[in-house]
């Protein structure tokens, strides 16, 4: 049994901030760590191109800045030595291989009791520690949906912390599930590497570029979120247009007020908007949401691709049901003219 004052599960930036900062209080502690390495994520499950996307001044760990001359975005593997430098400049000892497996709170002793496996010995340690800091990260597990039949697929299928470069799939046919920044970032390097590139775009996101978000968390100290948001949505409407022709619609809140509410990301635009205006990715959105609506923002909503469509489904009487049918017939009759023409 090992009496600690401070248990720290995770040795990724979270943990290693935590570790810095009980140093600076001169709080003893002890960090425990399940991958052989700090930082595993940004380590071996980061792709290639992958820079932070925020400005190094938002990026920070506390009490250690970034050296004078590194770039306003900091890129992969800039930012591991930057944690490297963090941990030998702290003293950060991590017990890597150690896996904790259950903690359970005692209400009597006060304190937490902890049992990790050490996995390169096959043993098990106990813990007892006042506090239990979790840092174990956000990302640190894939979530890789349930897809009925992709047990018979014959083609490769990975998860985005699998994926390097689109180096080894130039040439070939690949579609990305999700159009969060992570695959947003990989359709761009699968196009740029030549593939031939899809894009499954469902839910609504906040396209941005990386001056927008710089600007929008600076004002965000001086000034009222909503006003912040009203700002970023105007300049990229005027940088990006209207996107809602290529299945990318905004949410109803603003990329500041989502971001602090629900935690979701505005999309950091590195070339791929540009791309699949141009035809070199194709977006595959989904027609309809979870609740069986237009994922499209009226009016744009009845159009899907490859001859999908869908009438009556705006939620706005008959007279939208009208202009649907009227819609969907014009253009089918315009499809089958361009054709036989």
């Amino acid at each position: 049994m090992v009496d600690v004052g401070v248990l720290i599960v995770g040795a990724g930036p979270a943990g290693l901030a935590t570790a810095a900062c009980l140093t600076q209080c001169s709080i003893p502690y002890v960090i425990v760590e399940r991958e052989s390495c700090s930082a595993s994520l940004w380590r071996n499950r980061a792709y290639d191109r992958l820079k932070l996307h925020l400005a190094k001044e938002f990026c920070e760990l506390p009490h250690m800045s970034y050296p004078a001359d590194a770039p306003t975005y900091i890129p992969k593997n800039l930012f591991v030595k930057y944690l490297d430098d963090y941990i030998e400049c702290f003293n950060i000892q991590p017990k890597y291989l150690t896996s904790v497996e259950s903690s359970t709170y005692d209400d009597d002793r006060k304190c937490w009791s902890i049992v990790a496996r050490d996995m390169a010995e096959c043993t098990t340690m106990n813990f007892i520690a006042k506090f239990l800091v979790v840092a174990s990260g956000e990302n640190s597990a894939e979530n890789i949906p349930v897809i009925p039949g992709l047990e018979d697929f014959p083609g490769q299928a990975i998860h985005s912390s699998r994926y390097k470069s689109g180096k080894s799939f130039s040439g070939k046919s690949v579609l990305v599930i999700g159009s969060g920044n992570s695959g947003m970032e990989i359709a761009y390097d699968l196009a740029t590497h030549g593939a031939n590139t899809w894009i499954v775009i469902r839910s609504p996101i906040h396209v941005m570029t990386k001056e927008l978000i710089r600007l929008g968390m600076t004002l965000a100290h001086h000034v009222p979120l909503n006003l912040v948001d009203n700002l970023l949505v105007m300049a990229a409407k005027s940088r990006f247009g209207d996107l809602s022709r290529h299945g990318i619609t905004m949410p109803k809140m603003g990329p500041m007020i989502l971001k602090s509410k629900t935690g979701r990301s505005a999309v950091i635009d590195v070339g791929t908007v540009r791309l699949i205006e141009k035809g070199n990715i194709q977006s595959g959105e989904s027609m309809l949401n979870d609740n069986g609506l237009p994922t499209k923002e009226y009016p744009n909503h009845w159009k899907g691709e490859n001859g999908l469509y869908c009438a009556g489904l705006a939620r706005r009487g008959l007279a939208s049901i009208a202009a649907d049918a009227k819609n969907i017939a014009d253009d089918i009759k315009s499809v089958i003219g361009s054709v036989s023409g």
